[in-house]
């Protein structure tokens, strides 16, 4: 399985943000120069990067097909993205927009058996299912929704299993006690998810800090890594990341 460097931008507002375990109050902002910041990615030597529109992810309905359309056109990189995908046609028109494999997150909770009929029309590496999870006190990994304000009713390991069996190709898993903490990723929830899945490729996502840490992820046999805070406050540069 190869294992990809997932260099991220987080976009709110036209700018480069960062929210702390997902809460819209808790912003930093890092500039609006989102395109020098994909060129430097590409510059670097990354073949993908992972792009995330906040607003639609709270609103619905991705802004920001300009934007990804200039990215590829000028860096040649390939682009993960998503946020605010409530439907098949959003699926479209972000494909249609130059992403290389669009992110379905709350969707794929709440109504998972659309999204499996989206897999199958789309094909499963055009799409990455994320599950952001958070485990209860009885050690099951759960699933929060609206806002991580709600829990749904199967958990992760019911959930990944139905995808796995219905195609997917490509599952990004955020420990939310890890997003934006830079307290390293949860490997036990990876190396669960391995075994779980063995099929998928599970990118890490939440905590990422060092060289160390990716070079965990590619040991652990995971699909990649998406990076995050740790690149934007400079605590691992790019060229670390990707010689790992």
């Amino acid at each position: 399985m190869s294992f990809t460097v997932y260099p991220a931008l987080d976009i709110r507002n036209g700018r480069v943000v960062r929210l702390l375990q997902g809460d819209y109050a808790r912003e930093t902002q890092y500039g609006d120069d989102v395109l020098a910041r994909a060129q430097a990615f590409a510059d670097t030597g990354a073949q993908w990067m992972h792009l995330v529109d906040l607003d639609a992810a709270k609103a619905g309905g991705y802004t920001l097909a300009p934007l990804l359309r200039e990215i590829v056109d000028n860096t040649g990189l390939k682009v993960q993205t998503g946020g605010g995908v409530r439907s098949r046609d959003d699926v479209a028109r972000i494909l249609e927009a130059g992403a290389s494999r669009v992110v379905v997150g709350s969707l794929a909770v709440r109504e998972s058996e659309a999204v499996i009929g989206w897999l199958q029309a789309f094909g499963s590496d055009r799409i990455t299912i994320a599950l952001d999870t958070r485990q209860d006190e009885q050690g099951a990994w759960r699933l929060p929704v609206h806002g991580w304000t709600e829990t749904a009713a199967l958990t992760l390991d019911e959930l990944a299993v139905r995808f796995a069996k219905a195609g997917m190709r490509h599952l990004l898993c955020t420990d939310i006690a890890r997003d934006g903490m830079l307290s390293g990723p949860n490997m036990s929830l990876y190396a669960h998810l391995r075994t779980l899945v063995p099929q998928v490729e599970v990118q890490v996502s939440g905590g990422a800090r060092n060289a160390a840490d990716v070079a965990q992820a590619k040991a652990a046999g995971c699909g990649g890594i998406v990076l995050g805070k740790a690149l934007l406050e400079g605590h691992l540069s790019l060229a670390e990341a990707l010689a790992c």
